[in-house]
């Protein structure tokens, strides 16, 4: 066996999905919570969702994550934002406050913070964006720019499933409708507040 062969093995092993994961059944769920939107499949677990009333469309592919006797599929957004002008930047945003939640804290992860500074203080100071992204139970928020403009990435909590292999037990969270308000809430202000960007 060859050196380039023991590497495919090697990045085929950690990258194989995990043992019991079925491949569209967590995305179905959620078209369920999603009722009401527009939906394109893009393959067994990657879709289109569009929201006609707010004009937003997103993205949301399975991301299967093993783990010890178990996994979790959780549900990847992501939206596009265009915008003129160039510039680079990736800015994460988090949830403030120890026990209760105080606010939005924005970071600059690349890019100059001369050029950004008005943005990440428009992030965490916009009363309508933080009466939405405050209830939203997000794992992670990132805004990317490049050239074509920005991406918006966000892991939800909900809307994901928890697989144990002993005991055998298969549990779907589901995307409450408060949490799918202020999920379409929070994109409707992202895009809107990004474009000028």
């Amino acid at each position: 066996m060859n050196l380039s062969s023991w590497r495919q093995n090697l990045f085929e092993f950690w990258h194989r999905p995990p043992s019991g994961y079925r491949p569209g059944l967590t995305l179905n769920q959620l078209r369920r919570d999603l009722a009401g939107l527009e939906f394109d499949g893009q393959g067994m677990a990657r879709g289109t969702f569009r929201c006609l009333q707010r004009g937003l469309a997103f993205e949301v592919a399975e991301c299967p994550q093993a783990q010890f006797l178990m996994h979790i599929v959780a549900c990847q957004w992501s939206m596009r934002v265009p915008c003129a002008g160039p510039g680079q930047a990736r800015i994460t945003l988090r949830h403030t406050g120890a026990i209760r939640r105080q606010g939005v804290a924005a970071r600059l992860q690349v890019g100059d913070s001369a050029d950004w500074a008005p943005l990440l203080q428009r992030l965490c100071r916009d009363r309508q964006l933080l009466e939405v992204l405050l209830p939203l139970d997000f794992k992670r928020l990132e805004l990317c720019r490049d050239e074509r403009g920005w991406q918006v990435t966000l892991e939800h909590f909900g809307a994901s499933e928890v697989v144990n292999r002993l005991p055998g037990m298969r549990r779907y969270i589901r995307l409450n409708t408060e949490q799918r308000e202020a999920l379409l809430g929070s994109f409707s202000h992202l895009q809107r507040l990004l474009g000028g960007y």
